[in-house]
């Protein structure tokens, strides 16, 4: 196990005050939601600690990353390089600490997600969003549906963040539309059953 005070100290050195502020409460929502959805409370935390760890670095440290560790871009990737971090980010984690595959994917898939998540990587989409110092309209409504069923709230989310893409001009990423589309179908099957 991974002592939560080097994790706590590596974040903390890396990032400016108020995005290790946010991933400290990022990681008090992931143990929460861990607590109602039955997964391992302790690598929640560690994942939500370390899902922001490569949000301070710049487009050209983040492309030197994305290089050594030989990480495979599409289009949209290339064109938004807000969501390198999240990428980036994993591959420092799993350099700097002994994180398994499920911390890996929940913070490299934290940011756009992608279909079938694992539960983990669930918590710590979710949680990325609701954190207590997010401020957004229909925050409160997704904070509450998170707690009640976490497919929902992503679902809710995901439309969200499709709509602001759109309205900044912005490209959308194919893997936000396929887990709202997966998560849509998943319901409806489950409905019909």
């Amino acid at each position: 196990m991974i002592e939560k005070e080097k994790i706590i100290s590596f974040i903390e050195n890396r990032l400016t005050k108020n995005r290790f502020i946010h991933s400290l409460n990022v990681a008090k929502v992931a143990v929460e939601l861990a607590k109602i959805y039955n997964i391992d409370i302790y690598n929640a935390e560690v994942a939500a600690l370390l899902h922001d760890n490569a949000k301070s670095l710049n487009n050209e440290e983040l492309m030197y990353y994305v290089d050594k560790y030989n990480i495979k871009l599409d289009d949209v990737d290339l064109f938004s390089p807000q969501i390198l971090h999240s990428y980036v980010g994993a591959y420092l984690a799993k350099d700097n600490f002994d994180i398994d595959e499920d911390i890996f994917n929940a913070i490299y898939n934290h940011t756009v997600g992608r279909k079938n998540m694992s539960m983990l990587e669930k918590i710590i989409f979710i949680a990325d969003i609701i954190e207590e110092g997010r401020n957004f309209n229909g925050v409160e409504e997704l904070r509450e549906l998170a707690f009640k069923d976490i497919n929902k709230a992503i679902i809710m989310s995901c439309e969200k963040t499709i709509e602001y893409v759109i309205s900044k001009g912005l490209l959308l990423h194919l893997n936000t539309i396929e887990l709202r589309n997966y998560l849509i179908m998943g319901e409806t099957n489950e409905k019909n059953i």
